[in-house]
């Protein structure tokens, strides 16, 4: 008989997305003492979303400088919860796709969100990314509780 070893925790190499700094701070409080429990390496990957022919709500550098922004609160936690971390932005028309992309491209063993605070209409306008990337997802994904929820 041979022996099979274990699969990888979900939270052993996860990509993590978010889209500003108070996403990144509610994000990384969930999701890092998880992640260093488990001896994870995380991913955190931020979007800057293009318009795909249109006029794009801000420049580049503006939305690049958000992303840096975010990724110094990441780093910030990361160093806190005593977790290796890697940051990197995508660029894409659709949130979801390049999301899942991403995910591919490192190997994520999941996708792990914390769902940000939002109205039915808000999803509705931005196609609910949250729900594609659970319908639309090759590897499993995450949603992280409220820290306070869990207490």
């Amino acid at each position: 008989m041979s022996e099979t070893a274990d699969p990888p925790s979900l939270l052993s190499r996860p990509l993590i997305p978010v889209a500003s700094e108070d996403d990144a701070r509610e994000t990384c409080r969930a999701a890092f003492p998880r992640i260093a429990a488990e001896g994870g390496r995380p991913v955190v990957v931020h979007v800057v979303e293009k318009a795909g022919g249109a006029p794009d709500k801000a420049s580049v550098e503006q939305r690049e400088a958000a992303a840096e922004d975010a990724f110094a609160v990441v780093r910030e936690a990361a160093a806190d919860a005593g977790v290796d971390v890697e940051t990197e932005i995508r660029y894409g028309t659709d949130v979801a796709a390049t999301i899942i992309d991403a995910a591919t491209d490192v190997d994520a063993s999941a996708i792990v969100f914390h769902p940000r605070d939002g109205s039915w209409l808000l999803d509705l306008l931005t196609g609910n990314v949250r729900d594609r990337l659970v319908s639309e997802s090759d590897r499993p994904v995450v949603v992280l509780p409220d820290v306070e929820a869990e207490q």
